[in-house]
């Protein structure tokens, strides 16, 4: 409780101060000479210009507020090393009671850092701090105590700026003699074409290697490709090597450069660095050949030629060798069809060639066909789109394709309307899944009107049909041969989609993804286990063509985590040919999921995340803050010893030092809240108005004698 005295005038402050001069003046005289009553005038006069300045004698009852005492607990994954979470609580404990203990101390305990997969990079203590003190005043925060390993990225470079008061003393974890091998990547490319090498740069850190000019010790390093051991190097300790990599594959190509562990180090998380890095085709060469001109020509033509990844080569056959009609040779405008640089010499240089409606014209000889068959064995890529020539004495069946040809034509061509439809396994297979109009009966799109009938062949390979047309007869057929893939389209009447007719269909849709799919683009694999992460869950997606149930062994999946914990999940059937299930995550670093027969890696987090770059406990983060606010920073525990000892933690008044050998401080406050408020104004009311009429009148009555 205080007492307090306010004035309130009545009247504006230049007409008080204009009152209290006309009272000065009518007082000073008859004091100087001594005339009767002055003294009762004088005090009369001070009275009334008191009544003007209207003085309130004010009465406040304030309740102490608490002085709040923050403990910050590092909860990051850096603290789950070593013996550091029982450091940690046994400190979190000792301190909470010794606080506690203390008069007009409120503790807050604030657990932060625990960001693990959802997304933030490194230790962030002093945002969670923020927050969790956003209801303190400044004055009431009697100081901070982080209980940490010192590996914080969020630390201020002033107090200030965080709106902190009181003292910010550190009590580390960890000991000072700890050990701890990691790689280090220095430079790394992001992005590299396909095929080519790119070059990377990284160094071996080891926290007790010999320092100096001498010679350095070396250690074995493993160089993964997505999962898959592809070289080992002998790395001296703290030189900054260059390695090569090879970018074998379009997308994703995930490599890991990787230490053996070694006895007495803190963690084996930071023993590899993860590079990821995402392949670049060079543009794509298609060859186009097409046996004659028709309709549906540019079909092909302007779908390749408006996809900006594909570099198209263009024939057309327009004058085959068994036309002569006497038009000499230098007369014609036509060039010669390039065949043995084509498909002898560069035939390798190109992913795709698509024979459009192309017959046995005389241009290609038997060894052509040869080099063609042995171009799929080896990985490369053949679409034929048949027109009524596949039934024919001339069809490509009859060459050395016929080898690479999964359908043999019957020599029948079925002419009359007919809707193309997807199959079953069509329905699963990623080229014809959801396909826009397909889920209707009939299908959404206009007809058409030829089909080449078939028969299977005495094929070697794996064939898929995805379309069926005319009395469910094969339209579209998928098949691998050795290392390549073929596509046999059955009908030549794909430009009616194109050209609206009916309405056309998604012919864009359908042909750019054979053509992708026929060039191996991952995305469009038959079978196929992807991951990715999204917001601390890992996302698993297999595609498959297989009918599966719901209690399939075949989707259960085994998730590895990045600290080699094993966890089992089951997929659920999200649409045909797609079975995915989401699986909350916590830890940072590579997973490794596995279907049994398939595998593949994700990372969560980033590459490297901060939080394992380095881990050895350090006093020397929180210092520099630490000492501008007066506090400390001290270890738990001693190298050699599992015993934890605090500071004495001492209340100290404004204006003395807050930490010192053996101790800490704690800034006491006199914050205090108003709760109430009594006031009494002196000259309100009649008691007010009485007094002034008793010294007028004293006055009147003295002076009139």
């Amino acid at each position: 409780m205080s007492w307090s005295l306010a004035f309130e005038p009545m009247i504006p402050l230049w007409a008080l101060l204009a009152a209290s001069l006309a009272a000065l003046v009518l007082a000073l005289p008859a004091l100087a000479f001594r005339l009767r009553g002055a003294p009762l005038r004088a005090l009369a006069l001070v009275a009334l210009v008191l009544a003007l300045a209207n003085p309130v004698v004010e009465r406040e009852e304030r309740e102490r507020l608490t002085n709040v005492a923050a403990i910050v607990v590092d909860r990051s994954e850096s603290q789950s090393l070593d013996d550091r979470t029982e450091q940690s609580e046994t400190a979190l404990q000792d301190l909470k009671q010794r606080l506690s203990a203390l008069d007009n101390v409120e503790v807050r305990v604030v657990e932060a850092g625990e960001h693990r997969a959802a997304g933030s990079d490194g230790t962030a203590l002093f945002a969670n701090l923020t927050q969790a003190l956003g209801d303190v005043p400044p004055e009431r925060l009697a100081g901070t105590f982080f209980i940490t390993d010192g590996q914080i990225h969020d630390i201020p470079a002033d107090a200030n700026a965080l709106g902190l008061s009181g003292p910010v003393h550190g009590l580390v974890t960890g000991t000072e003699n700890e050990r701890d091998i990691r790689v280090v990547l220095e430079s790394a490319p992001r992005f590299g074409i396909v095929d080519e090498t790119q070059t990377v740069r990284l160094r071996i850190e080891d926290t007790r290697a010999p320092g100096g000019s001498g010679p350095r010790p070396e250690m074995p390093l493993i160089v993964s490709r997505d999962g898959e051991i592809i070289d080992t190097y002998s790395v001296p300790v703290g030189v900054t090597v260059p390695l090569t990599i090879d970018i074998t594959h379009g997308g994703l190509n995930l490599f890991q450069f990787q230490l053996a562990p070694i006895p007495g180090e803190l963690t084996e998380i930071n023993n590899t660095a993860l590079l990821q890095v995402e392949g670049i085709r060079e543009n794509l060469r298609v060859l186009l050949i097409s046996g004659k001109p028709h309709a549906g020509e540019r079909t092909w033509r302007n779908l390749l030629k408006s996809d900006a990844s594909v570099d198209l080569v263009h024939f057309t056959i327009l004058r085959p060798p068994e036309k002569q009609d006497g038009t000499p040779i230098n007369e014609l405008s036509l060039i010669a069809f390039p065949t043995r640089e084509l498909f002898s010499e560069r035939i390798d240089e190109f992913d795709l060639i698509i024979f459009d409606r192309y017959e046995r014209l005389g241009v290609l000889s038997q060894v052509y066909f040869f080099n063609i068959a042995g171009y799929v064995a080896r990985g490369g890529a053949v679409m034929f789109a048949a027109g009524p020539g596949y039934s024919s004495e001339d069809s490509l069946f009859q060459t050395p394709l016929s080898s690479i040809l999964a359908a043999q034509p019957t020599g029948a061509v079925v002419e009359e309307p007919f809707y193309a439809r997807v199959s079953d396994i069509g329905k699963r297979h990623p080229v014809t899944r959801g396909l826009p109009g397909a889920e209707q009966e009939p299908p959404a799109w206009s007809r058409w009107f030829r089909l080449v009938d078939v028969t299977p062949s005495e094929f070697e390979g794996s064939t898929n049909t995805i379309m069926t047309g005319a009395g469910e007869r094969p339209l579209l057929m998928l098949s691998r041969y050795g290392e390549g893939r073929l596509a046999l389209m059955l009908s030549d009447h794909a430009w009616l989609w194109a050209r609206g007719f009916e309405g056309g269909g998604p012919h864009v849709q359908l042909l750019r993804r054979l053509a992708h799919w026929l060039m191996k683009e991952p995305d469009l694999e038959e079978e196929r286990l992807t991951a990715i992460a999204d917001n601390g869950r890992l996302v698993i997606e297999r595609q498959t063509l297989e009918e599966l149930s719901d209690t399939s062994p075949d989707l259960t999946i085994e998730i590895e985590s990045p600290r080699g914990d094993l966890q089992r999940t089951q997929l659920a059937l999200q649409e045909p040919g797609i079975w995915q299930t989401a699986v909350p995550v916590e830890d940072l670093g590579l997973y490794r999921i596995s279907d049994g027969t398939r595998e593949t890696l994700v990372q969560v987090g980033p590459d490297n995340p901060r939080e394992f770059r380095d881990v050895l406990s350090t006093t020397q983060a929180l210092a520099p803050l630490a000492a501008l606010t007066g506090g400390a920073v001290v270890r738990l525990a001693s190298a050699g010893s599992d015993s934890v000892a605090l500071p004495r933690l001492l209340p100290v008044r404004s204006g003395g030092a807050l930490s010192g050998s053996g101790w800490m401080g704690l800034q006491m406050n006199d914050a205090s809240r108003l709760i109430g408020l009594d006031r009494l104004p002196l000259f309100a009311g009649l008691l007010g108005l009485a007094l002034l009429l008793g010294l007028l009148s004293l006055m009147w009555y003295r002076e009139g004698r």
